[in-house]
């Protein structure tokens, strides 16, 4: 059976890095982006970051430039920005495409497995994924949904 410990992403510092080292994490994967209205969504990112790390959790960032084209920045600008403006302090993986033929195959199963209200397609920047422990993707949000207000889901999985 497939989960998400079966893929791998480079990071923002070239680094191939296997999912699989986040096995056994609650994890939240985020199609994330610098110039959206959605991007002060970092902050509630990495507070939840910060609030259950310790704990098993990982945040889990991929910059996308599929939307309104608002992660134009290369991998040390999307990075110094990060740091910058949100002090980020989870992994941040390097600008993927999250559909289309050119989707990452991460990005193709966690959509595989839960479709949006309008389809499968991911339809903007901050769409969050939450998967349990054993790799299962759980829940899908929209961007609209705020990082705290996955706190109650967040908890019931650690």
């Amino acid at each position: 059976m497939t989960s998400v410990y079966d893929f791998s992403a480079r990071t923002l510092d070239g680094q191939e890095l296997p999912l699989k080292q986040f096995e056994g994490q609650v994890l939240l994967i985020v199609n994330t982006a610098s110039a959206c209205g959605f991007t002060p969504q970092y902050k509630g990112l990495e507070e939840l970051q910060q609030a259950y790390g310790d704990r098993g959790f990982s945040v889990l960032g991929f910059p996308c430039n599929q939307f309104g084209h608002q992660e134009p920045g290369d991998a040390a600008a999307i990075g110094q920005f990060c740091q910058k403006n949100y002090g980020v302090s989870f992994p941040m993986f390097d600008k993927v495409e999250v559909n289309g033929s050119g989707a990452h195959p991460l990005f193709q199963y966690l959509k595989a497995e839960k479709s949006g209200l309008l389809g499968a397609a991911i339809k903007w920047n901050f769409t969050k994924f939450l998967v349990d422990r054993s790799g299962r993707v759980v829940a899908r949000h929209a961007p609209t949904t705020t990082p705290q207000s996955l706190t109650k889901d967040i908890e019931a999985l650690l």
